[in-house]
This record gives structure tokens, C-alpha cells and sequence, in this order.
């Protein structure tokens, strides 16, 4: 099994300390953030960063859908890391200052691939599906936060 990684970044017109926030915040902005490739979103427990627990589906392709239950940590100051109970995904957030105003939110998600012909597609085509996927969630982040 090899790893599978799939990365994106966003300049955001807002302090990063706003942007993390909104991340951060489970029982209420990160929903709205969510495009349609994700369903029954759950907080069951926390809700805001640390040691929150939250459920969705991620609808990734037409065929494919992950059910997905996330323990949130943060291991650093502007870092939210959501480990997968269900799976080998891991989902890195890190919000850090990019000039006066502004912050870089990067997301970045990594699990273990299938093996075989199998692998092989999922490590060419999941990392781009994935990265427009989360390329909304970041753009809708900004639309957010740059109020």
C-alpha cells in the first residue's frame, strides 16, 4: 500500500486567528463551509477544535463515499488535525499569517492507497478530485471570513 496525499492552499483577506477560528468551530461555521460532496454532518461530541468528534460522509466520486468519523487534536498553535477512526485518512488544517490582514489556510490529507491497478488510479485521480473538493471548502472559508 502506498501512501496517497492531496494538498491545497488558500490566501484568505482575514487575520489568521479569525480564519482558524471559523475552522475550528464545528457546531457552527465549519457546516456552512462543507460543498455537496459531504452528508450527515455530526458533532458528537466537543465542538469547537480540541477533542471534538464529528461525523460526515464524503462523497468523493458517484460511486465512492467514505463514512468518516474524525477525533479532532491540535498539536500546534494554528493546526487542526482530524484522524479518521474508520480509516488510515488524516486531515491536516494549518492557518498561519500571510502579510498585514491576511492568512494561508493549507489542507492536507494523506491515507493509505489500495494495492494493485486499483492503487494506481486512486493515486492518480483521488488527489485531484480531493483537491477540488477542498478547494471549495476554502473558498467558501474565505467568503466566510473576509466579511
Amino acid at each position: 500500500m502506498a501512501q496517497v496525499e492531496a494538498t491545497t492552499e488558500r490566501i484568505i483577506a482575514a487575520d489568521a486567528e479569525t480564519v482558524f477560528d471559523a475552522l475550528a468551530d464545528y457546531t457552527g461555521t465549519r457546516s456552512k463551509l462543507l460543498p455537496e460532496h459531504f452528508s450527515e454532518y455530526e458533532v458528537r461530541e466537543g465542538g469547537d477544535g480540541e477533542g471534538t468528534l464529528v461525523h460526515w460522509k464524503l462523497q468523493a466520486t458517484s460511486k465512492r463515499v467514505r463514512d468518516c468519523l474524525f477525533e479532532v487534536t491540535e498539536p500546534t498553535d494554528g493546526q487542526l488535525v482530524e484522524k479518521d477512526r474508520n480509516s488510515s485518512m488524516v486531515t491536516t488544517w494549518t492557518v498561519t499569517p500571510a502579510g498585514e490582514g491576511n492568512s494561508r489556510a493549507v489542507v492536507s490529507t494523506v491515507w493509505n492507497g489500495a494495492g494493485g491497478i486499483g492503487g494506481f488510479f486512486e493515486r492518480t485521480f483521488a488527489p485531484k478530485g480531493l483537491v477540488r473538493i477542498y478547494d471549495a471548502v476554502l473558498a467558501n472559508l474565505a467568503t466566510e471570513t473576509e466579511k
